[in-house]
């Protein structure tokens, strides 16, 4: 069920009723951005989901466990076989430990800092901001919208989330276009553990339904009429959001994309009736639209502490344990395997990249809390389909968790291996001047 509010006249701004109507109903949609090459062609992946997993999940609780390391270390979780020869998971995982010949796990990943701001913006963009920690560039997402052809009038970059992410320091830096500017931000989507979906830059007028909007002559009507009365001057002007908003939900693909009550009950029960699993099946549904690139978040707050339903970010310096056996594994190993087996049967896995990961893991040593703290030295991540190579652990940590025993695996390099497989090159982005000095991560691509 999509549901709607009201119009926002304040949000919408920068083009007359005339033309909104124009760019709405006759001519493509378009938002006036320069495209850098097309990218769509010779991408392996034509969609990117990636599961953002918002606080930082500990990697020895998940996909890294230290079975032979002291109690303070290893936790209370028991290690279970996977279907990679010697490789274990975390007990909390058995769906995904029995779909390991679906995935690679990379296990040196780093990053540059331990604040979740900006550890977190840093590895959405792949890199530090040009002024120190601020003036972040792009989301990956918004570097694959600006460079990938607009093929639909679905968004080419959604974010599917209860709210923006933040922390009780502040939001996410970099969770759109940074220095590119709003034009560049991903289109919004939230769902809920019904599968409910909300657009929350649409905002309709009083009384006009989605059935309604399917009737063009009706909507202009409605607007005439609005525009008559004298009451709602301001909505006589229209921004690209709500343009793109409209076209959405006026296309009969656009209304069933998002109608998640064309999934089979049995269907939605797999992906588990949470707000995480609802959304990673709605990820799979822009997939079968073409979307090129889909962030799921895990929650808007990043702390564990704040009540409602999933929104319990991985942010675990209490309650780690107690939070990863009734909530976040049971909740992750479900939706991933379903999304993955998903993916999978419907022959949609080669060409769409799943990749789950946070802005960094936590710290090997429980503290005296009960829980984990952030550590960004070092931490894993789970990469499935659109190119990589299944069944393949990358990068081996030391003894207790603590290091890479391997190369580490930058934020840089990680960014680059995403967009090399989303067919994004390193000229394109030279000419876009973002991500200098990015590298494939070769072993989970051949």
């Amino acid at each position: 069920m999509l549901e709607v509010g009201r119009l926002n006249a304040r949000n919408c701004n920068g083009i007359d009723r005339r033309a909104f109507l124009q760019a709405s109903f006759a001519l493509p949609l378009s938002l006036g951005l320069d495209r850098v090459g097309r990218a769509s062609d010779v991408a392996r992946a034509k969609s990117v989901i990636l599961l953002w997993l918002w606080g930082g999940p500990s990697h020895i609780d998940t996909f890294d466990p230290k079975p032979e390391a002291p109690t303070e270390v290893r936790g209370p979780f028991a290690p279970i076989a996977t279907r990679i020869p010697g490789v274990q998971f975390s007990e909390l995982f058995p769906r995904l430990a029995m779909r390991s010949h679906l995935f690679s796990v990379l296990r040196t990943n780093v990053n540059l800092n331990n604040a979740h701001d900006i550890a977190g913006s840093i590895a959405l963009t792949g890199g530090v901001g040009r002024s120190g920690n601020a003036d972040y560039g792009p989301n990956l997402g918004s570097i694959v919208q600006r460079v990938r052809a607009q093929s639909s009038d679905l968004p080419m970059f959604t974010s599917i989330a209860p709210g923006k992410p933040t922390t009780a320091a502040g939001d996410l830096k970099a969770f759109g276009g940074g220095r590119w500017g709003t034009a560049y931000d991903p289109f919004y989507i939230r769902c809920d553990d019904r599968g409910k979906i909300d657009l929350p830059a649409l905002k309709l007028l009083d009384g006009l339904t989605i059935d309604r909007l399917a009737d063009r002559r009706r909507l202009q009507n409605e607007i005439d009429k609005v525009a008559r009365s004298g009451g709602h001057a301001a909505q006589e002007s229209w921004n690209e959001n709500c343009v793109r908003a409209y076209r959405l939900l006026t296309s009969t693909d656009g209304r069933r994309t998002f109608d998640l009550s064309l999934e089979p009950q049995r269907m939605r029960g797999q992906y588990g009736r949470t707000m995480f699993g609802q959304s990673c099946l709605l990820a799979r549904r822009l997939v079968e639209a073409g979307v090129p690139y889909i962030q799921v978040n895990w929650s808007k707050w990043v702390e564990n502490i704040y009540d409602g339903r999933t929104d319990f970010g991985w942010d675990t310096h209490w309650l780690n344990f107690e939070h990863l056996t009734d909530r976040h594994g049971p909740i992750l190993d479900r939706a991933l395997s379903a999304l993955l087996d998903d993916l999978h049967d419907r022959g949609l896995l080669d060409s769409t990249l799943v990749v789950a990961m946070g802005e960094f893991g936590r710290t090997p040593k429980i503290s005296a809390n009960g829980g984990r703290d952030h550590w960004p030295n070092c931490y894993s991540s789970l990469w499935a389909g659109g190119g990589i190579q299944p069944r393949r652990v990358v990068g081996e940590s030391d003894r207790g968790g603590y290091e890479p025993a391997t190369d580490p695996i930058t934020p840089a390099a990680t960014a680059a291996t995403i967009l090399e497989l989303a067919g994004v090159r390193s000229a394109q982005l030279a000419a876009l001047r973002v991500l200098p000095g990015g590298s494939l991560i070769e072993r989970l691509v051949s």
